[in-house]
């Protein structure tokens, strides 16, 4: 064999043995894990321990770590790992942990995403965000100070969000010379603890994250020689051998939400989705959910070529051997065991706003692919997760965690949070900002949810507005008080009775002597009255008739409700622009001068807001038009009436 060919030997089988290394890295696991606890338990300093131990650290980051160690007053050549992770500037002056910060690092093993989290009460939603993925949560203890409060509450809310396994690593142990019984008392102490919020089995590991010890093993797997009364796995040998979601969901029932609706072309229809949990093959049966349509696979479409099954963890395309009507949003899964559908829930909430919760208002809630219009009832109880006390709550505040009712504009497909993260976990948006304001997870349906159904009828909405010789209409007036809303929306029905129209005047005043007369003036109670107006008039359109209602109705959220509620173009919001001070100088009611002494609150334009309509179908006012006037305006706008 001449020299040339043995070197092309020898490159072929370094080409072989990159190959299948890539190969072996490509196909790892991976995992994503918080870690979480008091303020200054180390955990910044023990991810970025985790870092260096694993090799991720570039040349040029370590001399930048040493020198930046050198300046916060680190003693000899020992590097302070913390800050590797504490990237915000707020967070290295004070020595705490702020922002998420997520870091990536990977073993022979297994790869790993782990998400260093704020300990902070006030930083509560953080911490939430960062858990929400993870597979396992490593809860730091001081082992000077033990169990406190802020580990009591993130252990709460890890059980809380899902997570099964969960690590206590009692750090420091170099400050305490590495004492047996100081370990043990607070490994007794969080057991105890644990029982108490349903933390059914954890692992327990004595480390530094400072000098090292129990980070990583030795070459003979033994513990640190500083702790040799300790038998259990080194943390990182823990993390690569525990069992992932994913492995345990392959074993639930077949799940796969839709994310979209793949057809290239008139002979290709698939439905392209992450699947959930369960496993599936060609020939299978399954069922479209909420539709309840069933069909059989006919194949497992993915970008390398069809496959003869799909588990848990995989993004697959499915064809199906029917013609169904499915789309993004909907769930395919078994057939004989499919998910529920419903359109009440009771679930807990994290808050995550400056703002807080206005129960009855309209917030987007997004569920996997799913995307519905759901409203919050008052909460049942809010959680004090540092005594776990269930306290009275009517709202919740950021940070707050509370248990409430959930009513969707129509059914979604779920499951308990506690079966399905995907199916079972939801975040609440602000349908204006676009800002999530809070997240939850579903417990289960109403029972009244399952008994209530609608009832077909023969005579339809369409029959009564027929049968009128009229289209249904909301001709909805908002104004400040005294603008003039009741006093042009009684001219436009006197208008429109000369025209023979079926009408019904709603006012603000008259309605709070009977359906709405439990309500005061609060926010919520506000939100209220325009909801409950809201249905009224939806009913009554669905009877055929033109209906005019007189409400100040002062935010855009509950205007935006009511006209979700109606059918597009039957509803026409009149915007009665009258300025504060025109409207103050009438104050037929006296309202305005009692607001501005006190003996009046939550009025609005004083003490309450007055959101004005960005894009009202009709605007007038009383100031350049007289009642008549406007009235006239307002019925040439809506003509034809048919």
């Amino acid at each position: 064999m001449t020299t040339r060919d043995s070197s092309f030997q020898v490159d072929s089988l370094i080409a072989e043995d990159i190959d299948a290394y890539l190969d072996q890295h490509q196909h790892k696991s991976l995992m994503r894990f918080i870690t979480c606890g008091s303020v200054d338990d180390g955990k910044s300093t023990l991810i970025g321990r985790l870092l260096y131990d694993s090799k991720m650290i570039f040349e040029d980051q370590l001399a930048i770590l040493e020198s930046d160690s050198k300046k916060v007053g680190t003693q000899g050549e020992e590097i302070d790992f913390a800050l590797l992770v504490d990237g915000l500037a707020a967070e290295r002056e004070q020595g705490i942990t702020i922002d998420v910060a997520y870091r990536f690092f990977t073993t022979e093993k297994r790869k790993f995403i782990v998400a260093d989290t704020p300990g902070h009460e006030q930083y509560t939603r953080n911490m939430v965000t960062g858990a929400s993925t993870a597979d396992l949560a490593v809860i730091l203890v001081d082992a000077r100070k033990g169990v406190l409060v802020q580990t009591r509450r993130h252990s709460y809310l890890v059980h809380l969000l899902g997570i099964k396994h969960v690590v206590l690593a009692v750090n420091k142990m170099d400050l305490v010379d590495y004492d047996q019984a100081t370990f043990d008392a607070i490994v007794d102490d969080y057991t105890a603890f644990a029982k108490e919020v349903g933390i059914e089995e954890f692992t327990a590991i004595p480390i530094s994250g400072f000098k090292g010890d129990n980070i990583t093993a030795k070459a003979d797997g033994a513990p640190s020689s500083n702790t040799p009364w300790y038998s259990g796995p080194a943390l990182i040998n823990h993390l690569e051998n525990v069992e992932l979601a994913n492995t345990a969901a392959q074993e639930r029932s077949f799940r796969m939400p839709v994310q979209w609706v793949n057809r290239p072309n008139l002979d290709f229809r698939g439905f392209a989705g992450l699947i959930a949990s369960g496993s599936i093959k060609p020939g299978d049966p399954v069922r479209i959910v909420p539709a309840g349509k069933t069909s059989t696979v006919k194949s497992i479409a993915t970008f390398d070529g069809d496959l003869d099954e799909a588990v848990a963890g995989q993004s697959v395309t499915l064809t199906l051997n029917d013609e169904v009507d499915c789309s993004r949003g909907d769930v395919i899964a078994a057939a004989g065991d499919p998910p529920e559908a419903s359109d009440q829930f009771e679930a807990t909430i994290v808050w995550m706003d400056e703002a807080a919760l206005k129960p009855g208002r309209g917030y987007w809630l997004k569920l996997g692919s799913q995307m519905v219009t759901a409203t919050v009832q008052p909460p049942k109880h809010e959680v004090d997760v540092n005594s776990f006390e269930h306290l009275a709550a009517k709202t919740l505040e950021l940070n707050s965690i509370g248990v409430a009712e959930i009513a969707t504009d129509r059914p979604i497909t779920f499951e308990p949070y506690e079966s399905s993260r995907q199916l079972g976990g939801f975040i609440l948006i602000d349908k204006f900002t676009n800002a999530t304001v809070g997240a939850g997870m579903l417990h289960f349906s109403l029972r009244r949810a399952q008994n209530v159904h609608w009832q077909p009828t023969t005579i339809t909405r369409e029959d009564h507005g027929r049968m009128k010789n009229q289209t249904p209409r909301v001709l909805w007036f908002t104004g400040l008080s005294g603008s003039g809303k009741s006093t042009i929306a009684n001219e436009v029905e006197k208008q429109l009775a000369l025209m023979n129209r079926h009408t019904f005047l709603l006012d603000g005043d008259n309605v709070r002597h009977g359906l709405n007369k439990d309500l005061g003036f609060t926010e919520t109670d506000r939100i209220e009255n325009i909801r409950r107006i809201g249905e009224v008039a939806k009913l009554m359109t669905d009877a055929g008739l033109i209906v005019l209602t007189a409400f100040i109705s002062p935010f855009r959220a509950e205007r935006r409700l009511v006209r979700e509620m109606i059918p597009e173009g039957e509803f026409i919001e009149v915007f009665v622009d009258t300025p504060l001070e025109v409207a103050e100088q009438r104050d037929v009611k006296g309202l305005y001068k009692k607001a501005r002494s006190g003996q009046l609150k939550n009025f609005t334009g004083i003490d309450s807001p007055y959101e004005e309509p960005e894009n009202a179908e009709i605007t007038v006012n009383t100031v350049d038009m007289t009642p008549v006037e406007a009235a006239e305006y307002i019925i040439k706008q809506i003509l034809p009436l048919k």
